[in-house]
């Protein structure tokens, strides 16, 4: 499995936070509107991702539901015909939720940075330090917490879990 680093905070002001990326980023904004279906599975998290009405992907991923920085081992398969693989992911799992939003994407280094606008509840900053299999997990929260200051995003901004669960609250 593929494994990063993560972080999710609340913004206030988006615009101010994206003032001090665009300066910094190697590349972007790239603008991404995402439809994600959550199905409900043992353990960790399974969704059906549509991008952009034209690309889709399975996605099923582990990780902590702290507020702060960790470790999320995920892996995730193009898939053709997501109509169809919803249909049949609804007849076989119980469908969780449905999560829209508007994702502008930022790369620095090997951090992806995510502003999203989450439909139904706000703007939200995600930092995925994306982790190469020789680096350890310290030296992706190092380069998340590096980052974190550089951006100044506050610590009490942070949230745990994930958009559906705060959707379903």
């Amino acid at each position: 499995m593929a494994r990063n680093i993560e972080i999710k905070a609340r913004l206030s002001q988006r615009s101010e936070l994206e003032d001090r990326i665009v300066p910094i980023a190697d590349s972007g904004p790239i603008v991404l509107e995402q439809i994600d279906q959550f199905y409900r599975v043992p353990e960790g998290r399974l969704k059906l991702r549509q991008i952009n009405g034209e690309h889709a992907e399975l996605i099923f991923y582990c990780r902590s539901e702290s507020a702060g920085p960790k470790t999320s081992n995920y892996s995730r398969v193009p898939i053709v015909h997501p109509e169809q693989l919803s249909q049949l992911l609804t007849l076989a799992l119980e469908p969780v939720g449905i999560v829209k939003k508007t994702r502008t994407l930022y790369l620095i280094g090997q951090t992806r940075i995510h502003l999203d606008e989450v439909e139904d509840l706000g703007s939200y900053l995600e930092l995925e330090v994306v982790l190469d299999p020789s680096q350890t997990e310290t030296e992706g929260e190092a380069i998340a917490l590096q980052l974190m200051q550089k951006l100044s995003i506050d610590q009490a901004d942070l949230v745990e879990g994930a958009y559906i669960d705060h959707l379903i609250r």
